[in-house]
């Protein structure tokens, strides 16, 4: 699924971000571009990020995976 359809940024995209230690929306930004363009993307993207943090590290791979 499409978080933000600006930067053509996935799901997936963000949850491997937060697995490659982007744990916040502002590293997000930086690092996807994400809430960067029209920002109606920014609530959804910082769903998946506070999801993923409640994730084992074990996990996070498998079940945050999407």
């Amino acid at each position: 699924m499409y978080v933000c359809i600006c930067q053509a940024v996935t799901e997936k995209q963000v949850r491997d971000a937060v697995e490659q230690g982007v744990h916040s929306l502002s590293a997000l930004r930086e690092h996807l571009g994400v809430a960067s363009e029209c920002g109606k993307c920014a609530r959804c993207a910082h769903g998946i990020l506070k999801e993923c943090r409640n994730c084992p590290a074990e996990a996070r791979g498998m079940a945050c995976a999407g």
